[in-house]
């Protein structure tokens, strides 16, 4: 299902991955609320889920799938993007904007595990590839918490029948509203609280190390969350995912914009989880502003 629309440039794109042409005057002129955000490269996921933490922004924005989004702050194509968790927990550097994300602490309905029969037989699994971060999160609560490491493959080489399949963000969503009964699902953000008793953080602002005026960035990434968030209402009204009951409890209950210490230890706890099983190298200490 498409999203409804967002306003890019002064138009409205329908969920499409958009390219545009950085201008930075024109940036700064549909974005005077927030000059400092006005001279970046901003780039967003284009999920519903997001829509707060960038809705009273009116500057450029890149959209795309979480994965396109990592690939292009890390190639320094663009200077700040609301990215997967995982991309900051590797190698490359970045700095972490505090105080806004998109976590869960608990059942986050959008990010799972669409499997028949018993999560122990499980042997292979067909991977969304939008979200190394969700994709990471499989695999380090199958092999951690229930000692399993399946294979993992994608669509293309699936067959006609995948047994189980890892899903997320709008796709996610509409699949459970046409699935056949006899699927059963692992919530990624349940499992992740009942296995570690922690939030989880899917994605969070990451800046380029070498920007300038990095604090101020920060602050107006905080306040365009806590503008987006006052404006949830419109929010829903203006989207078509499901019904306007679900979007409102989605935004409202699975999904949460802040980020404290209990989310800091979480992504910490993540963190140990992935070096622990090989999945990531260590790197330097996180860096948030």
């Amino acid at each position: 299902m498409p999203l409804s629309p967002v306003r890019e440039n002064g138009h409205e794109t329908h969920g499409s991955v958009v390219s545009t042409k950085f201008d930075a005057s024109r940036s700064r002129q549909h974005a005077v609320r927030y000059p400092a955000l006005a001279k970046l490269r901003v780039g967003c996921v284009k999920y519903l889920n997001a829509q707060p933490l960038i809705y009273g922004y009116d500057g450029p924005v890149r959209l795309d799938h979480p994965s396109g989004l990592a690939r292009d702050i890390a190639a320094g194509k663009l200077d700040a993007a609301l990215v997967p968790i995982f991309e900051a927990l590797g190698s490359k550097h970045y700095i972490l904007v505090d105080g806004a994300a998109i976590a869960s602490d608990g059942p986050v309905y959008s990010v799972f595990l669409a499997y028949r029969g018993e999560v122990k037989d499980i042997t292979s699994v067909v991977l969304d590839p939008a979200s190394l971060t969700s994709v990471n999160l499989l695999r380090v609560l199958l092999a951690e918490f229930h000692g399993i490491k399946p294979g993992f493959r994608d669509e293309k080489t699936c067959g006609s029948e995948p047994g189980a399949r890892l899903l997320i963000g709008n796709q996610a969503i509409e699949f459970r509203s046409k699935a056949p009964a006899d699927y059963r699902y692992m919530d990624l953000g349940e499992e992740w609280k009942r296995c570690t008793g922690l939030p989880f953080v899917y994605a969070m602002w990451l800046l380029r190390p070498d920007l300038p005026e990095v604090c101020a960035i920060a602050r107006e990434f905080r306040e365009l969350k806590k503008e987006g968030v006052e404006h949830i209402p419109k929010i829903v009204a203006g989207h078509s995912e499901s019904t306007a009951e679900f979007r409102h409890r989605y935004l409202t209950q699975h999904i949460r914009f802040d980020f404290g210490p209990r989310e800091r230890a979480g992504v910490e706890r993540f963190r140990e989880l992935l070096l622990a099983h090989g999945l990531v190298s260590r790197g330097a200490p996180l860096e948030f502003v």
